[in-house]
């Protein structure tokens, strides 16, 4: 696959050769919803937390007796009909991470990078730097391009400069390669790679 490579200014900088088994596989749903609901429920906190009828405060003394009140038997205030009382069923702290295999796992991000392909909405930048850290100047090279929302991935620990230029744009995603991942690169428009980050993503995953 034969892709245009631009510069930030939108200038042509040249072409890449893509890796079809990489870029171009086939588009599989149910593989991308299967690794996005992994990650999503991997980074859960699951720090949830509700309180039992041994748990809650209160009296262990009968409220009242028996018989002879007309209602109904009790021996706690804290069992869960009352307020204040007990939660049953209620969450408790725990683990929400379930196991994907690792070949669905690379499967899922080849699909999330080959549906970027297929839709026309993959960039590729000679390289991902400014001369100094500005957002507004970022922006303009944004425009150029015809970015709104956009993931970018490059190649190692990202430039100082263009890492302070775009942590303050909401739609702006910048990843490592190594950290590239579906859910990241599925919920912004566009894909934009750096043609270092997109050899070693074919390496990663050819």
């Amino acid at each position: 696959m034969q892709v245009e490579v631009k510069n930030l200014a939108g200038d042509a900088a040249g072409s890449i050769e893509l890796n079809d088994a990489v870029f171009g596989v086939e588009v599989r749903q149910d593989i991308l919803h299967r690794v996005v609901r992994w990650q999503l429920a991997k980074r859960r906190a699951g720090t949830h937390d509700t309180k039992g009828r041994g748990e809650v405060r209160g009296s262990t003394a009968k409220i009242y007796k028996q018989k002879g009140t007309g209602r109904a038997r009790h021996g706690s205030k804290r069992v869960t009909q009352f307020r204040g009382g007990g939660i049953v069923f209620g969450p408790t702290p725990r683990d929400h991470a379930h196991d994907l295999p690792k070949k669905v796992r690379r499967l899922g991000l080849k699909c999330a990078l080959s549906a970027k392909a297929k839709d026309g909405r993959l960039v590729i930048l000679d390289a991902a730097s400014m001369d100094a850290p500005k957002t507004k100047d970022l922006v303009g090279r944004l425009a150029k391009l015809g970015l709104d929302s956009a993931v970018f991935v490059v190649a190692g620990e990202p430039e100082r400069n263009f890492a302070l230029a775009s942590r303050n744009l909401p739609l702006v995603t910048l990843l490592s390669q190594e950290g590239a991942n579906v859910y990241d690169i599925l919920r912004r428009d566009t894909l934009v790679l750096t043609q270092d980050a997109a050899k070693l993503l074919e390496e990663r995953l050819a």
